[in-house]
């Protein structure tokens, strides 16, 4: 997420009220995710294990729960919840904004484009043209869709990310305030579900088709003319590369990549990232030719207890 326009090390301390380390002037650009922070990002980081990373990473603003040395070149913040103050900036930056019309009069909808009735078109939404918007679909708001797009009945593009923090209260709930962003020629079935990012973007590529029932978390990336079957799970943070074709049922774990051309069979659990233009199936999801000759030793395996049987026997 980047800031309407820069800020001040002490400007955003102060929307925090937390104490700093570094230049009061220091600029701050933004805020996001570790894994997509560039230079002038906010990230936060709340456990030991994980500061080194965070201070390493690309972000030049860590938000953190403990005063340490401070690497060249970046600034800290810190603050005794990182992860509650990482939300007040989202709350400030990008506020719920409640909208009374069932199209907002800040959406923009290009030519020829087709709106059914009982769609919901939220604040700041951008469709271009030539698509069509099926009923009963709902469109949060900065969502942005491109031309000649198809969207059927009961899908929702840009609810929160699932993410939360266990605290002795409850789970906490790290606030969404990135985007969803459909590009031209993609088709997405009815009764599936896109979150936003946190602060960054949900991607789909150009010229990739899903089918119905379809869930993909938030901040994933899904790269250009996919086939992506009904009733696939896809976590957060995933990047599925070009041409890559999923059939249904398969669940894709969070934070890894899936390589172009990859084909993975239905009821597939891919727990770990995939080389491109393979074929995989099973679970944990591997090789199609492996996991087929594994099939066929456990199928022999009773034959050779029998075997065994009667070799004792004599």
């Amino acid at each position: 997420m980047k800031f309407p326009k820069p800020y001040t090390l002490k400007e955003i301390a102060q929307l925090i009220d937390c104490e700093y380390v570094g230049a009061q002037d220091f600029p701050v650009l933004g805020m996001n995710e570790i894994h997509v922070v560039n230079a002038g990002d906010i990230v936060f980081v709340d456990h030991p294990k994980y500061y080194g990373k965070a201070l390493e990473s690309n972000a030049t603003i860590v938000l953190i729960n403990k005063k340490v040395d401070c690497p060249e070149g970046k600034a800290l913040l810190i603050s005794d919840d990182p992860f509650r103050d990482f939300n007040v900036l989202t709350n400030y930056f990008k506020p719920f904004q409640p909208s009374n019309n069932q199209i907002s009069k800040t959406a923009k909808i290009g030519k020829n484009t087709i709106i059914q009735p009982n769609s919901f078109i939220g604040n700041n939404v951008q469709i271009g043209d030539h698509c069509i918007i099926h009923s009963n679909v709902s469109i949060y708001d900065n969502t942005v869709i491109g031309n000649h797009v198809e969207i059927h009945s009961g899908t929702v593009l840009g609810a929160n990310a699932f993410y939360y923090k266990n605290r002795p209260s409850g789970f906490d709930q790290l606030k969404s305030g990135g985007r969803v962003v459909i590009e031209n020629h993609v088709d997405i079935g009815a009764a599936c579900t896109i979150d936003r990012g946190v602060t960054a973007d949900t991607t789909i590529k150009a010229g990739t088709k899903i089918d119905n029932q379809v869930q993909i978390g938030h901040d994933t990336i899904i790269g250009k003319k996919c086939l992506i079957a009904s009733q696939v799970g896809i976590a957060g943070c995933v990047i599925i590369q070009d041409e890559v074709t999923i059939w249904g049922q398969v669940g894709i774990a969070s934070g890894i990549t899936i390589g172009a051309k990859a084909v993975i069979s239905a009821k597939s659990g891919v727990s770990k990232s995939l080389k491109g233009a393979k074929s995989y199936f099973g679970i944990p999801a591997d090789d199609s030719r492996l996991k087929y000759k594994e099939i066929a030793s456990l199928r022999k395996i009773p034959e050779l207890l029998e075997k065994l049987k009667q070799n004792e026997k004599k």
